[in-house]
């Protein structure tokens, strides 16, 4: 019972990342690019510290190696869907579908990601606290930059910016729920957790790989560049801290 009320706060407070927007009221936009770029580089190093220090460790307590990196690749190719299909992210440059469509598909999409958040901290908190700890950082690092990004494609989309702070959060609070369905999906079967857990390994890698990474090799400066990699392996020593 204790993992139940464990997984409720972790989810509630990477949910609290869907308030996030609100930096944007009082920071000029240069200001927030400066504070992102290393804060990007972060969630980098801390899903992949995550992702290879913690879950696939522990996934290989469960299954067989042919069986982990099955499911570490159909992860890989299902958030790859997921982005796709879901995020539509480049449909505005194209100019082929409404302005203010974008915006709830971006909704859409978030909230199955957050949903897929919460399945993955229930089953890290089912398996040991230490884990469910580790999980629960590596996501809410990564969700400060995402809301951020997120709050911005609602105002492009034409939400107010107190609509766009509230749609925002109401979608993070989906985490929520999905831990609660995690946490009962996991009390019913423990094959649950032996396979969520090299899925999230999976979802990580492909964040900071396809995602993130391609972000910091944007940045043409030099010292900012050697600073993203500072906080880049930063992340990874995190995770390891942690561990």
């Amino acid at each position: 019972m204790f993992e139940l009320g464990y997984i409720l706060l972790a989810t509630f407070l990477v949910s609290l990342g869907g308030l996030l927007g609100v930096v944007t009221f009082a920071v000029d936009q240069k200001r927030l690019t400066d504070f992102l770029l290393p804060l990007i580089s972060l969630s980098a190093g801390a899903l992949m510290g995550g992702a290879f220090l913690h879950l696939l460790p522990e996934s290989a307590e469960y299954l067989e190696p042919s069986q982990l990196y099955a499911v570490v690749l159909i992860a890989f190719v299902v958030f790859f869907l997921i982005e796709k299909v879901l995020h539509w992210r480049h449909c505005h440059k194209g100019g082929g579908c409404d302005i203010h469509t974008f915006g709830y598909m971006n909704l859409l999409g978030d909230s199955v990601h957050n949903f897929i958040d919460g399945l993955i901290l229930a089953a890290a908190f089912m398996t040991n606290l230490q884990l469910g700890l580790a999980t629960t950082l590596a996501v809410a690092l990564h969700e400060i930059p995402q809301e951020i990004g997120d709050f911005g494609v609602l105002l492009y989309s034409g939400f107010s910016k107190t609509k766009a702070l509230v749609a925002n959060f109401s979608v993070a609070l989906v985490a929520v729920l999905g831990g609660l369905v995690g946490y009962f999906l996991s009390t019913y079967s423990t094959a649950f957790v032996a396979y969520l857990l090299p899925f999230a390994a999976g979802g990580f890698i492909y964040i900071a790989a396809s995602d993130l990474l391609p972000e910091l090799r944007k940045e043409q400066d030099g010292k900012k560049s050697a600073l993203a990699f500072g906080f880049f392996i930063a992340g990874i020593l995190l995770m390891y801290v942690v561990k």
